[in-house]
């Protein structure tokens, strides 16, 4: 039987804390772990063109603002498929605020930006601002665009490091 990942631990034994990868790098559709059928399914095609810069999942045992678990992107050279557990390190958060999807008012949906602790060609980095000016300002233009045609008014808040990644894990863990 399956697993729901979703409740995964998470963090493995050196302290990294774990990803899954719903839609790989190169997708052109918004993958969707749903619990209750222990699958994947398509949430939605992304806008016509667009397709994911890297690999996009979930931090199993924790909870965001949404109700869902906290949202990553995974910044690595290599590509994956979903259900692959990736253990991590933060780089940083990408704050974002959009239209809370039940009720009105806004609700914060960061994105945490990772990178697999597998990944040497990435050891150099420590935080999103090892990367150019130009790819922070692409993956926040991805981030926008990805929701263009919905109804979430997605707003860039800014960036933050490394050591608000890991409160945002602590502060998002369920119990």
């Amino acid at each position: 039987m399956v697993s729901d990942l979703t409740r995964l631990p998470l963090r493995d034994e050196e302290g990294a804390f774990h990803v899954v990868v719903e839609s790989p790098r190169g997708s052109t559709v918004k993958l969707k772990y749903e619990p209750t059928l222990k699958a994947f399914t398509i949430s939605r095609p992304l806008t016509r063109g667009l397709r994911y810069p890297y690999d996009w999942g979930f931090i199993p045992s924790t909870k965001g603002p949404d109700g869902d678990p906290l949202d990553a992107l995974v910044y690595w050279d290599v590509a994956t498929w979903p259900g692959v557990v990736l253990p991590c390190r933060a780089l940083g958060v990408l704050q974002v605020d959009q239209k809370k999807t039940q009720g009105k008012g806004r609700e914060r949906n960061d994105r945490l930006l990772v990178v697999p602790v597998a990944a040497v060609r990435a050891q150099n980095l420590r935080s999103h601002e090892d990367l150019s000016r130009r790819e922070r300002e692409e993956l926040e233009h991805f981030f926008l665009t990805a929701v263009a045609f919905s109804n979430k008014d997605a707003r860039i808040l800014g960036w933050k490091g490394p050591a608000v990644a890991e409160r945002m894990l602590r502060m998002h863990e369920a119990g």
